[in-house]
């Protein structure tokens, strides 16, 4: 018996990708599924575009939300779903076949399931994530993207859902309060979603970096309860923030005065 499978659709004035978002999941050749829509309260077309497919659709609803990590909250209160997949209103499924994969691949004995996200930048290019499940790795750095996730619905309630007060890591957040509450995990190289470098998460200046590293810091401390990794943490962050800055002022370098491509951008 397949699982039911949850897709929760965050989305705030996305009338440019909000379409492709909900036709890759409705043309899914995998039925057993819903797709659950929260918008923000969009003053965009981003509204009329939902209502056009509501038909497709198990739930949508537009009022203003706190953030994100509200949106999905509401997300997760409405679905029904063995497993959910949270993907945003600029990203979307690779292709029809990729939720009859993955619930194939899914047995039920493991919280969580990971899959491999195509990372979408505004010049074309795409590169495969790199998927690291459940492990040391874990205490320091996410491993995987959400698009990529299908976390059991029973596992997530348990944990209380998304922090609310977090704006950019609150995935991050969960995923390292289900690897400390004894969560399993399973890891598969398909690539099952496709994500857009447009999100907030995405941005590419210094202050949005800081701004990331910050609240990954402050979920580090927030989930800490022990001396051995509060100590394990200081000696990181103090070795990690500035080898990204100088990581990223070598990178602005080259791109104003090198333009040396055989250089990847920062990630």
């Amino acid at each position: 018996m397949h699982p039911l499978i949850s897709i929760i659709t965050v989305s705030f004035n996305s009338e440019k990708y909000i379409e492709k978002t909900i036709k890759s999941v409705a043309e899914q050749n995998f039925t057993n599924r819903e797709h659950i829509i929260i918008d923000g309260g969009s003053t965009d077309s981003t509204v009329d575009i939902i209502k056009k497919y509501s038909d497709k659709l198990a739930f949508w609803v537009s009022e203003p939300d706190s953030g994100i990590a509200e949106a999905m909250n509401k997300g997760i209160r409405e679905a029904k779903g063995d497993y959910l997949l949270f993907l945003n209103s600029d990203d979307y499924l690779i292709d029809n076949d990729a939720l009859n994969d993955v619930a194939e691949i899914i047995d039920g004995n493991h919280d969580l399931y990971i899959f491999r996200v195509s990372f979408l930048y505004p010049d074309g290019r795409q590169i495969r994530s790199l998927n690291h499940g459940f492990g040391l790795l874990t205490n320091f750095k996410m491993g995987s993207c959400h698009q990529g996730q299908f976390f059991s619905r029973s596992t997530i309630n348990a944990l209380g859902g998304f922090d609310t007060s977090l704006k950019i890591n609150f995935d991050y957040d969960l995923l390292l309060r289900a690897y400390r509450n004894g969560a399993t995990s399973s890891e598969n190289e398909r690539v099952v979603s496709v994500m857009r470098q447009v999100g907030i998460s995405s941005r590419r200046d210094w202050t949005g970096f800081k701004e990331r590293y910050d609240e990954e810091k402050q979920v580090h401390v927030k989930n800490t309860d022990s001396r051995l990794m509060y100590m394990a943490y200081k000696i990181y962050w103090g070795v990690y923030m500035p080898y990204r800055y100088l990581r990223y002022l070598l990178i602005a370098f080259n791109r104003k005065f090198l333009k040396n491509k055989t250089i990847k951008a920062l990630q």
